[in-house]
């Protein structure tokens, strides 16, 4: 009769190094984590927009500030409007800054690109974006002393784009009456309480943007600001939503 009992089945060993090995697997977190990186600055094509009676120099130090901070100068383009005084309709330079951005995209291989608008720029900017169909293009706007809801100093002056600037012109009211026209794009409106061009000085309130208000003394001063550069570097320099 065959025996009931049998030989339990010997027992097999692992190596001790491949013990050592899986030890340290799970120890160190090998075994299930690969490793963290972090990843690389966005450094999202930025371009820079001046306003009535400036030109794209302007911007120098905001440009400077931009690549101190990591952004590749071939990702950085300041506009330069002509003519930049005024003796065209706003729309008109429009048309220039949605040739300006197609141009930066196309060179970087943006989906897209940033904008950061100064004075009359922020109002072509707008009717780039809100008209001519740019909105889509652009993942954030940084509108820097815009006279959104006109200044009274453009009375003083019969230029086209000035006469378009004065409070309650046809031109604001059209530009300003749509509800949420900026879609998916950032929007910051940056101003000074002090400003003796944009008058009243909170005519440079933006409904729909983060705000910030910055003691700079005078208008054009706002793009030499050592406080208002840093603001917008550090804004654009947040990487995207999911």
């Amino acid at each position: 009769m065959p025996s009931l009992l049998r030989e339990p089945a010997p027992r097999v060993r692992p190596a001790p190094g491949a013990l050592v090995l899986a030890l340290l697997a799970v120890v160190t977190g090998c075994a299930t984590t690969p490793e963290a990186r972090t990843p690389p600055p966005e450094h999202v094509p930025v371009l820079f927009v001046h306003g009535t009676d400036d030109t794209a120099g302007s911007f120098f130090a905001m440009r400077d500030a931009f690549e101190d901070a990591g952004w590749p100068k071939e990702r950085l383009h300041a506009v330069r409007l002509h003519p930049n005084n005024g003796q065209v309709p706003i729309e008109a330079v429009a048309y220039q800054i949605r040739r300006a951005a197609e141009g930066l995209r196309k060179r970087t291989g943006a989906e897209r690109i940033d904008v950061v608008a100064f004075s009359q720029g922020t109002l072509s900017s707008r009717y780039w974006m809100q008209e001519l169909g740019g909105q889509p293009h652009v993942r954030r706007f940084i509108s820097i002393s815009g006279p959104h809801h006109g200044t009274s100093a453009a009375n003083l002056r019969s230029d086209p784009a000035l006469v378009q600037m004065r409070p309650d012109s046809d031109f604001l009211r059209e530009l300003n009456r749509r509800e949420n026209p900026f879609g998916d794009t950032e929007v910051f409106s940056f101003w000074t309480p002090l400003d003796s061009t944009i008058v009243p000085a909170n005519s440079s309130h933006l409904p729909g943007a983060t705000e910030r208000t910055f003691l700079v003394l005078a208008h054009p001063l706002m793009l030499s600001s050592p406080a208002v550069i840093s603001a917008t570097v550090e804004t654009l320099a947040k990487p995207s939503g999911p």
